[in-house]
């Protein structure tokens, strides 16, 4: 999903995987490479990303 707004896997350290965003800002995203992420979590990194949870809703 965050494939769709610009970012790339930039690379992996233990369990977390390091997104970049192509595009400005540039941000940098670490997401756990777990099989269920906490639901806190996830929106952590939906906001961080810049998005609102129905944005990344229209994205599925």
């Amino acid at each position: 999903m965050l494939e769709k707004i610009g970012y790339y896997f930039d690379h992996q350290t233990g369990s977390h995987i390091i997104l970049r965003n192509a595009e400005p800002p540039y941000r940098r995203l670490t997401v756990p490479d777990h099989n269920e992420i906490a639901k806190g979590i996830l929106r952590s990194i939906i906001s961080e990303a810049g998005l609102t949870v129905d944005t990344l809703r229209d994205l599925l």
